[in-house]
């Protein structure tokens, strides 16, 4: 029965042409456009900062603001209020999205990691395997992010916010200017942001020995936290 909602769910999210665009669309473009076109400074080869970019913004479209608006529309819809009067018990309700959205975020990353090898990405496998223990815990943080948005206010406000977040995280979070070429009060902030963490831990894991312990262990806090605060104020309409 989870699995099947997990398919649902995943269906859904695929055939929703706003979040198609939303969790590949936009990131294929930014992923070819910023490797091929010089329009911010970036070492040689190109491809290789702007992949973890990319994979963390990728991450946040989906998990974070996309979960979000799902989520407020479900429930002004009343769709969660009678997926809750079925025989489907809450936790496998959330479980199944849980699920749902890491294979949205599994067939991104695939999707992008063939397009940046066809660009001349050439990763390492264990900067691969760090990379999908941080997409793992870059989704459940912002997965739980966008289920404390989406969960507690209006669809209209939720809509609003999931997008005005979505810029000011990739413009000033650390996606598209990395912390490390802020000033220094700004970057220490930035690295304390779930963006700018999993973007520099994704960065450190593909382009150096490892993503070291501190992008690890902003995810964890974030996830954990908004986790605990979404199951107290989220409500089903």
């Amino acid at each position: 029965m989870l699995l099947a909602h997990a398919r649902t769910e995943t269906r859904l999210t695929l055939r929703n042409g706003e979040q198609i665009l939303l969790t590949l669309l936009i990131p294929i473009a930014l992923l070819v456009g910023l490797t091929l076109i010089d329009i911010i400074s970036l070492p040689e080869p190109r491809v290789d900062s702007v992949v973890p970019r990319v994979f963390a913004l990728a991450v946040m479209s989906s998990a974070f603001t996309g979960q979000a608006i799902a989520l407020g529309f479900d429930r002004r819809y009343g769709v969660l209020k009678r997926l809750a009067a079925t025989a489907l018990p809450r936790w496998m309700l959330a479980g199944g999205r849980v699920l749902a959205g890491l294979t949205v975020v599994a067939i991104q990353l695939i999707v992008l990691g063939v397009v940046a090898l066809a660009l001349g990405w050439s990763p390492s496998l264990g900067g691969v395997l760090w990379t999908v223990l941080l997409a793992v815990l870059g989704a459940l943080a912002f997965g739980a992010l966008g289920v404390l948005l989406g969960g507690s206010l209006r669809a209209e406000i939720v809509l609003a916010l999931a997008n005005i977040i979505w810029f000011v995280l990739l413009l000033a979070g650390g996606i598209i200017v990395r912390a490390g070429s802020m000033p220094s009060g700004v970057a220490g902030i930035v690295e304390l942001l779930p963006s700018g963490a999993l973007t520099e831990g994704v960065d450190l894991a593909l382009n150096g020995g490892g993503p070291g312990w501190q992008p690890l262990v902003v995810l964890v806090g974030w996830g954990a936290v908004a986790a605990v605060v979404a199951a107290r104020t989220t409500r089903l309409t």
